[in-house]
């Protein structure tokens, strides 16, 4: 288990504040106060291993079948459904979409769900509606990252969407287009409770998820590519 780079200046300010408290603990603890210093260091180390727990980067294990794509969050699936008329340089067209809610528990990186060939990083800028909010998804602060991604010699265009919440107001994508990212990639993440959105063709992809379940980014399979009929192109 570590810590993700992307939340440095949060946990590492953290660390800092509780040094110093720890710090006093220790004076208290020393000039007649013993008790209420223990309680208190006790208390702090709580509170910073729970703030450092929302930038926790664990080491997750794709499956070996490229033709698996793997979730690009931690979280609960809220929706699985067809939208129509996505243009997203190169995605052009009806789309899958397969929708993450985040809560404050989960963990916060994001991954490439297959190999990924950035071609368009497009922010919008917007509301912090609950990311349970129907209307989030269309109306909050978002970032998506699109391109054509590979998977067992076949190409095809996908795209994954951070979305803010009401609590997460900072997201993080320090990705640019031309990159090439492998499945499973951490490439960003959102600050606290979000939602995460992954887009496939409507053909050639069958989900392998069910609304409420829980995933794992990186490790959970959330779609498979079919092998006969409606092979993405």
């Amino acid at each position: 288990m570590t810590l993700t780079r992307y939340g440095f200046r949060e946990w590492g300010t953290a660390l800092a504040l509780a040094l110093i408290l720890w710090s006093a603990c220790l004076v208290l603890y020393r000039y007649g106060y013993p008790r209420t210093g223990i309680i208190v260091a006790a208390v702090v180390l709580v509170v910073f291993l729970a703030f450092a727990a929302f930038f926790r980067n664990p080491h997750r294990t794709a499956p070996r079948d490229e033709k698996l794509l793997v979730s690009p969050a931690d979280g609960t699936v809220r929706d699985i459904e067809v939208v129509h008329d996505f243009e997203l340089p190169p995605f052009k067209g009806d789309a899958l979409r397969i929708g993450i809610f985040l809560s404050v528990l989960n963990v916060h990186v994001n991954r490439v769900p297959s190999a990924l060939e950035v071609v368009n990083v497009n922010y919008r800028p917007g509301k912090y509606l609950d990311a349970r909010d129907p209307k989030c998804g269309k109306e909050n602060e978002a970032m998506t990252i699109s391109g054509t991604a590979t998977a067992e010699g076949r190409s095809f265009p996908m795209a994954v969407r951070q979305i803010s919440g009401a609590i997460a107001r900072r997201i993080v994508c320090p990705v640019q287009p031309g990159r090439k990212l492998k499945r499973g990639e951490v490439y960003g993440m959102i600050k606290f409770g979000s939602r995460t959105e992954l887009y496939l063709p409507v053909e050639g992809f069958e989900p392998q998820v069910r609304i409420g379940d829980a995933v794992k980014g990186g490790e959970t399979v959330i779609a498979v590519m079919k092998p006969t009929d409606g092979v993405p192109k």
